[in-house]
């Protein structure tokens, strides 16, 4: 059997394979706590590598989990992870290492929960192949060729943010001053060309649940919204510059930024007022 222990010594990996298969700390503690009760009554004698074992129940439960998602809205942002500029915790650095910013999450919600598993296992992970492939009941060329496919996706779809974060933030700040000014040119200036905006609002703010592509259009959705800039509180967002925007000291809405080569490629918004209401932002906006 697996001791309590042995289990926490390899909790922090266990939670970050978890919450980059399913896109939501809630959701990644429940998969923990269903792989704990599976693992509590296990026969681990046979057991060479607990750390890897544990990894392979994490993510049955969380391939589980994925196919059993019934309704999958078109839109969906990821539950996103949020501190303050002054640093990420621990615990929040271990679920974000590899650069798992929202962007990229965003992108894994598109894939089958096959090209998910293979994709996070083996290339954030490190798992072989023949363990992969023997999750999914397919031959290791198989789940070779689903990681293949998420890549490809991942690579044209999340890109890479700049690693100056200090650079990051100017861009933002210059995002939000242009909005605030209403300064329709100065907000396309910094936005990439095919930059994407992506809205989660859920079913209580159906009206938030969009796409916007282009530098033009979200840059007029922007000015749209520029009497929200005075109450923007910057965050780090899964570790990159972000904002809380709390009016009366009441989140309204999260962005998250992703500034490539200067310009913000990604933004990506939970304005959904039941999953905002589960985050811990209190003591982000006093």
């Amino acid at each position: 059997m697996v001791t309590e222990d042995e289990f926490e010594e390899h909790r922090s990996q266990l939670r970050a394979v978890a919450y980059r298969m399913l896109g939501s700390s809630a959701d990644a503690d429940d998969a923990l706590q269903d792989a704990w009760l599976r693992v509590s009554r296990s026969d681990t004698a046979a057991v060479e590598n607990m750390g890897a074992w544990l990894t392979t129940v994490v993510a049955r439960v969380c391939l589980d989990q994925l196919r059993s998602r019934r309704q999958r809205r078109e839109i969906h942002v990821p539950d996103p992870i949020i501190s303050s500029e002054d640093g990420v915790g621990p615990e929040e650095s271990a679920l974000m290492a590899d650069g798992v910013g929202l962007a990229l999450l965003v992108v894994l919600e598109s894939l089958s929960p096959a090209e998910r598993l293979a994709f996070v296992l083996h290339d954030t992970f490190g798992v072989p192949f023949d363990e992969i492939a023997s999750m999914l009941d397919r031959t290791p060329e198989a789940a070779r060729k689903l990681a293949s496919r998420a890549r490809q996706r991942v690579r044209g779809q999340a890109p890479e943010p700049d690693p100056d974060q200090s650079r990051q933030r100017e861009v933002v700040d210059a995002f939000f001053a242009a909005a605030r000014d209403g300064d329709f040119d100065a907000l396309v200036s910094v936005l990439h060309p095919d930059v994407v905006l992506r809205s989660d609002g859920g079913t209580a703010r159906p009206q938030l649940n969009l796409t916007i592509h282009g530098a033009e259009e979200v840059a007029a959705q922007a000015r749209l919204t520029s009497q929200l800039s005075p109450f923007v509180r910057p965050v780090l967002v899964n570790g990159v510059p972000g904002v809380v925007v709390a009016p009366r000291g009441q989140a309204q809405v999260v962005m998250a930024f992703t500034v490539t080569d200067g310009r913000i490629a990604a933004i990506d918004v939970l304005a959904d007022p039941e999953r905002l209401a589960g985050l811990e932002l209190s003591t982000l906006i006093d």
